[in-house]
């Protein structure tokens, strides 16, 4: 049994966001962090190792430097990583990742009993579009929004969160499972892990190692093989520092009543 779990790199939307002319994210000019709701999937598929000692492996894609990503995730007890990687994948929309991302994931091998972890979406894009997508090239079941995961006698059930409550679902491996933050706590690296990581393998797939895979086509790939385009992006402007009125008294409401009644909010 094997936990596959797609994870991605992300600018640290905390600082300043550049952006390329083409209206791609200049991420070399960006910190990068292992996105938020992945390390959830990656602590959910943690977890199943240490109730089944199943074999987790975690998978990016990116440029080089994701590496370092794969081996903090390897610190934390991921036993191996993959590194998608190369030219031809530059400038893929959430289509063209998933395709790419289902081939490696065939190319690594899915089998019966296997589940695929995803985070529900990622920080620098809020599509939630890469998880399912993947479980549609695969041709498993997926359930999203993951607030809960038993998995027990090659069945998974999942407490799936609505905007107005929870549903059940119980599938079959193998699956897909899009995890959100109400889900777990991520775990820490240890000293042990921190380590051992560099003594575990990371496999690269570049464009050579995936192409006999029928998923991966000059015109399902990349900026080419992209459906969707960016036709403006930009730092929205800070807002402008609030005007705080305190007191309960006539005068007060009277204030804010004026300033309301200026903006025509009321």
């Amino acid at each position: 049994m094997k936990a596959i779990v797609c994870v991605k790199q992300v600018p640290d939307t905390s600082g300043k966001v550049a952006v390329n002319p083409d209206g791609t994210l200049n991420r070399a000019s960006m910190a990068t962090i292992i996105n938020p709701d992945d390390k959830n999937a990656v602590e959910a598929a943690l977890t199943l190792k240490d109730a089944t000692g199943c074999e987790v492996v975690v998978v990016t894609m990116g440029p080089p430097p994701a590496e370092g990503m794969l081996r903090e995730l390897i610190a934390m007890g991921a036993d191996r990583g993959v590194l998608v990687s190369g030219r031809e994948f530059g400038g893929s929309d959430t289509f063209a990742t998933s395709q790419i991302l289902a081939a490696a994931i065939k190319k690594i091998g899915l089998e019966a009993d296997d589940i695929v972890f995803c985070g529900r979406q990622a920080i620098d894009g809020d599509t939630a579009q890469v998880g399912p997508q993947i479980a549609e090239k695969l041709d498993i079941p997926q359930i999203s929004y993951a607030a809960d995961i038993k998995v027990e006698g090659g069945k998974v059930t999942v407490k799936r969160m609505l905007e107005d409550g929870y549903m059940t679902i119980e599938t079959q491996t193998p699956c897909l499972v899009t995890c959100i933050k109400e889900l777990n706590a991520p775990r820490y690296m240890s000293v042990g892990g921190i380590f051992g990581c560099y003594a575990k393998p990371v496999d690269v797939y570049d464009y050579n190692t995936l192409k006999d895979d029928p998923l991966i086509e000059a015109d399902t790939i990349g900026l080419k093989g992209s459906p969707t385009n960016i036709f403006k992006s930009f730092t929205p402007p800070q807002k402008g520092k609030g005007v705080m009125l305190e007191g309960a008294d006539k005068a007060t409401c009277t204030t804010l009543a004026a300033a309301l009644l200026k903006k025509h909010i009321i």
